[in-house]
């Protein structure tokens, strides 16, 4: 715990931080913001529709993520609940976390016709679940786990799309039974990796998941532009490797998923 005179030299004689430290303050909250520019241009260019505007969206999802993933970094540096206690940044966090990872992807399922339109009701499932997920008060347990599925609808709705129309179709019913297995999840207490805190583990899920954004920078890079529907999509696109590397990067979600029920295995086996 700080001394008194520690405080008063972070603070003036009115108990304010000095102005050269709420402008930072505030200039982490705006960085924080640039994940609300990156949701509105997202929402314009799922309503625009097309394989250019969803490529947009998804460049737009890892603009968002990088923004999600630094900027609390940023926010313990500067001590902006200290210096900036009457403004709460991590309720904006969730604000934008809520449309970037939710809201706006499942719209985007919609918006491409991911599931017919007579099952589209279907969406709401994984809707629902993000919305209870981002409003729990121990999202995140105090030995640094998720709990519950994290609602990272924006990577299921990339993979979705991704095999949709550059691998194969999916049935309906897997893609209804993948999305209402994971809302779910959101509802049971297991935990999930949380890969900012130390460890062996997080260091090496940290190694194999900046690999595999480099493979999903790859494919987005490699999606075409043209065309309008399955059917175009699939055939302009014929590319076996973009195929291919679709398919291998799941490894690393699946790897994801596998490591998080095998802690909350071991976990419960112990008490």
């Amino acid at each position: 715990m700080a001394s008194a005179e520690e405080r008063f030299a972070r603070t003036g004689r009115d108990g304010r931080a000095p102005a050269s430290r709420r402008f930072l303050a505030w200039c982490v909250h705006a960085y924080t913001a640039l994940g609300l520019l990156a949701a509105a241009g997202m929402a314009v260019l799922i309503v625009r529709g097309g394989p250019s505007a969803f490529r947009g969206v998804f460049l737009l999802m890892v603009i968002a993520t990088l923004v999600d993933s630094t900027d609390g970094t940023l926010a313990r540096a500067v001590r902006v609940k200290e210096v900036l206690p009457h403004f709460d940044g991590r309720q904006l966090d969730y604000l934008i976390d809520f449309l970037t990872y939710a809201a706006l992807p499942i719209l985007l399922l919609w918006r491409a016709e991911i599931l017919p339109a007579s099952q589209s009701l279907w969406l709401l499932a994984p809707l629902l679940a993000g919305a209870y997920w981002f409003c729990q008060v121990e999202a995140k347990t105090a030995d640094g786990y998720f709990l519950g599925f994290p609602s990272y609808w924006n990577i299921v709705a990339f993979y979705l799309y991704a095999i949709h129309f550059h691998v194969a179709p999916l049935p309906s019913w897997l893609t209804i039974g993948l999305l209402l297995v994971l809302s779910v999840l959101t509802f049971v207490p297991s935990r999930y990796l949380y890969s900012v805190h130390r460890g062996k583990l997080n260091l090496l899920s940290n190694l194999l998941g900046a690999c595999w954004c480099v493979a999903l920078l790859w494919i987005l890079l490699r999606l075409p532009s043209d065309g309008s529907d399955a059917d175009t999509l699939l055939s302009t696109s014929g590319d076996a490797w973009l195929a291919g590397i679709i398919l291998l990067s799941l490894l690393f979600p699946a790897y994801y998923m596998a490591m998080s029920w095998l802690i909350s295995w071991r976990g419960r086996t112990r008490t």
